[in-house]
């Protein structure tokens, strides 16, 4: 895959998993990186579960649950060390 396509995944992917976990984006350097650090979280949680994806949708999609988890897990370290849950 080519490093423009990754950005436009990564830019995607972490601009809906921003509008789904918080109900905004991070700006587009932040939806890059939170996108590809997602990306990278989702496709080794699918590996690990044997699938797959072969195609750009595909590709998204576990950019996308990546991400999601990827700041569900943020949300969670930093409502532990300002005392919320």
């Amino acid at each position: 895959m080519s490093i423009i396509l990754w950005l436009i995944i990564g830019g995607l992917a972490g601009w809906i998993a921003g509008k789904i976990m918080r109900g905004g984006g991070f700006g587009i350097l932040g939806n890059i990186v939170v996108g590809i650090v997602g990306a990278v979280l989702g496709g080794a949680i699918f590996s690990m579960l044997g699938i797959g994806s072969n195609n750009i949708i595909g590709s998204l999609v576990v950019a996308i649950i990546g991400s999601v988890i990827l700041l569900w897990l943020v949300s969670l370290i930093k409502g532990k060390g300002n005392g919320k849950v």
